[in-house]
């Protein structure tokens, strides 16, 4: 029977991180392609305590259909971390619990813009936003970035251009501390900057913190939703970096006028977000263990980041630039020479190592001699192994 796919779905393309997961656990194969925690982070004992006792303490709720907006207790537990971590502490009928901010970002397009409405994102940008967004058959216009994140200097006149075009962008998509892919942070004065052109031109701003709690080094920058004009920010939020991704949980704050309609889009999409997990997720903020894992984290983190960072000293000085992240996940490597990465991905893996090629994170298929290393699922000495892989395959 021929079947007929619609022209959404003709549209998509396979994420690249996804077909590189594929081959992360081959044998002798060394990861820096996904964007992956490390399996040490999982704090496995104090989440097996916790899911013991949320079966004997609410077994019954845990197991049923929950709320769409998310489960109270959830939603309450993760108004008051905000408070504690991120300087904002909403109210909970600004919160809805996902099944990963991954599913934020898809009710976002969904809700904000209809099919061929363009958006603003940062080239290169996260993506799994690409991937939502073009789900959502929206045109994406990327602002150029440099080591201090977006270019925001750029952003007015690209806006004042579309808006002549009658091409008015639907909102702003920002992930402006430890960017994926780049590792770059936006500093304070941009993010003033971005607000205020934002507000005069009447388009929201969404801003992704999945990396913001694992600093390194460095002093921490304000959340664009805790600055002041950021009240009306759409932020996501995640528990895969901070907790583990297995269990599927982020979320989104946002306008009560702009909840109500991701309401209807989230029963549209799974009812209601797993509701183990989110009890799960309440037991390990109302313990504090969050924040001690956080530090752990860190802990963790910082001697890979930093295995990274030399190895790409010794490999790529005078070949290549790379970014050298206060925190996050992300090295982004970009070679002198020219060459494409995409093209270059096969002979990388034939010889033991995997990466993602810059052109996977851009909105125009730019970013051809870039590539984005993770430097958390590996370890210490894979890291150093697969940058050195690397600077071979790219000096022959």
């Amino acid at each position: 029977m021929p079947f007929r796919f619609s022209d959404t779905v003709l549209g998509m393309k396979p994420s690249e991180i996804r077909e590189m997961n594929k081959i992360a656990t081959t044998p002798g194969m060394i990861s820096l392609g996904g964007g992956m925690p490390g399996p040490e982070s999982f704090p496995k004992k104090e989440l097996t305590d916790i899911m013991v006792y949320v079966m004997e303490n609410y077994g019954d709720q845990a197991m049923q259909y929950g709320n769409t907006l998310g489960i109270s207790y959830a939603i309450k537990a993760i108004s008051e971390m905000l408070g504690k971590t991120e300087g904002f502490t909403p109210d909970i009928s600004q919160i809805i619990v996902n099944s990963g901010s991954q599913q934020g970002l898809y009710e976002l397009a969904t809700v904000l813009a209809n099919p061929g409405d363009t958006i603003i994102t940062e080239e290169p940008t996260y993506v799994g936003a690409i991937s939502a967004f073009s789900g959502n058959r929206l045109r994406m216009e990327g602002v150029e970035m440099d080591s201090h994140g977006m270019i925001v200097e750029k952003l007015e006149p690209l806006i004042k251009k579309l808006e002549s075009e009658g091409r008015t962008p639907r909102f702003i998509y920002t992930i402006p501390t430890f960017q994926n892919p780049t590792g770059y942070t936006m500093g304070e004065e941009r993010r003033k900057h971005l607000l205020e052109i934002a507000e005069s031109h009447g388009i929201p701003v969404v801003e992704d913190n999945p990396y913001g709690k694992l600093r390194y080094y460095g002093k921490e920058v304000k959340t664009m939703r805790s600055m002041k004009g950021g009240e009306n920010v759409i932020y996501l939020g995640t528990f895969s970096k901070v907790m583990t991704p297995g269990l599927r949980l982020g979320y989104t704050v946002a306008p009560v006028e702009v909840m109500e309609k991701f309401n209807l889009i989230k029963q549209a999409l799974d009812l209601a977000t797993n509701s183990f997990s989110q009890f799960v997720a309440y037991e390990y903020i109302k313990r504090g263990i969050i924040y001690k894992q956080i530090q752990e984290n860190i802990r963790i983190y910082t001697k890979k980041r930093d295995a990274m960072v030399e190895s790409l000293r010794e490999n790529f000085q005078g070949r290549g630039v790379w970014s050298e992240p206060d925190g996050g996940m992300f090295s982004w490597l970009t070679l002198n020479s020219g060459a494409d990465t995409k093209l270059m991905k096969e002979k990388a893996i034939k010889n033991g190592v995997a990466y993602v090629s810059g052109q996977a994170f851009s909105t125009y298929g730019g970013q051809k001699s870039s590539m984005r290393l993770n430097f958390t699922f590996g370890s210490v000495d894979q890291i150093r192994e697969g940058v050195g892989r690397l600077g071979k395959i790219t000096g022959e």
